[in-house]
């Protein structure tokens, strides 16, 4: 839910999570998005060897866990207390590590199920985190990783290109692109092939169908500053699957405007207060 996901997107399409979060989860959800993108970063660096990535993030997880001892990662340390101390799931926070592992080992990704499974480690993490800060009740964890999903898979959409040429990856599952006959160069283009048009439009499609699905969730939450703020994230997300359906996604990233956020930002408040438990 950090600009869209814990990764942080090159479309700069920000999505406000922890714009209004309570004064006294601040300096944890500053933390955790902190030791978060410092291993983001970590997999994500270039000329930098798999091994050394691999034995960096292997010191993460040791910081972590053994917070009480002197480490070269102290953000990622501190967090391990404020986890220690609010008596949250230590699974919260690695899972994301499991994720850059497996950027690291860039791996292709075979199928849809298998690209959901890696969003289950690089996205819902911070869904569960969210709704645990706040203690709000288990019911809310699942819409709530399912939302963050969503948010990673329309930042991989408005990354395609910068993935291939910075960090030789693709999240387009193979079977996608052996369905339409598109290649991974064919994602590099400056237009988007009529075949990879079919295949993007199959992607939002099933991201369409995932945003149905968690429209309920702030029904379930209690907390009115959560609550509104899931509301505004729900009202941009569907703000920019309209985009992403207008346009020509390799030759144009859509952008959230003025409108977007205003619209949003009343949306948010009165159905937060229209919802008041």
């Amino acid at each position: 839910m950090f600009e869209m996901s814990i990764k942080e997107s090159k479309t700069r399409n920000s999505f406000p999570v922890g714009l209004v979060v309570s004064p006294s989860l601040k300096p944890m959800v500053k933390a955790y998005y902190t030791a978060a993108r410092l291993a983001d970063d970590i997999a994500d660096a270039q000329n930098v060897s798999a091994k050394i990535k691999k034995q960096q993030i292997t010191e993460i997880r040791k910081a972590f866990a053994n917070y009480g001892e002197v480490s070269s990662y102290p953000a990622v340390s501190a967090l391990g207390q404020m986890f220690a101390k609010e008596n949250l799931d230590g699974s919260l926070y690695l899972d994301l590590l499991e994720a850059f592992e497996r950027d690291i080992a860039a791996r292709p990704i075979r199928i849809w199920e298998e690209l959901l499974d890696y969003c289950r480690y690089s996205a819902a993490p911070v869904g569960r985190f969210m709704m645990a800060a706040y203690n709000e009740n288990y019911s809310t964890y699942i819409p709530a990783e399912n939302l963050c999903i969503i948010l990673q898979l329309l930042d991989d959409l408005g990354d395609i290109k910068d993935d291939l040429s910075l960090l030789k990856r693709c999240y387009i599952p193979q079977d996608m692109l052996k369905k339409y006959d598109v290649k991974i160069s064919d994602l590099g283009l400056s237009y988007t092939t009529a075949e990879a048009e079919k295949m993007l439009k199959e992607f939002l499609d099933k991201i369409r169908a995932m945003n149905k699905d968690v429209q309920h969730l702030p029904k379930l939450i209690k907390n009115f500053r959560l609550r509104f703020e899931v509301c505004i994230i729900l009202s941009l997300t569907n703000s920019m699957l309209k985009k992403y359906g207008k346009v020509d996604i390799l030759q144009y990233q859509p952008r959230l405007n003025f409108y977007d956020w205003a619209k949003s930002l009343v949306y948010g408040l009165l159905k937060s207060l229209f919802l008041k438990h």
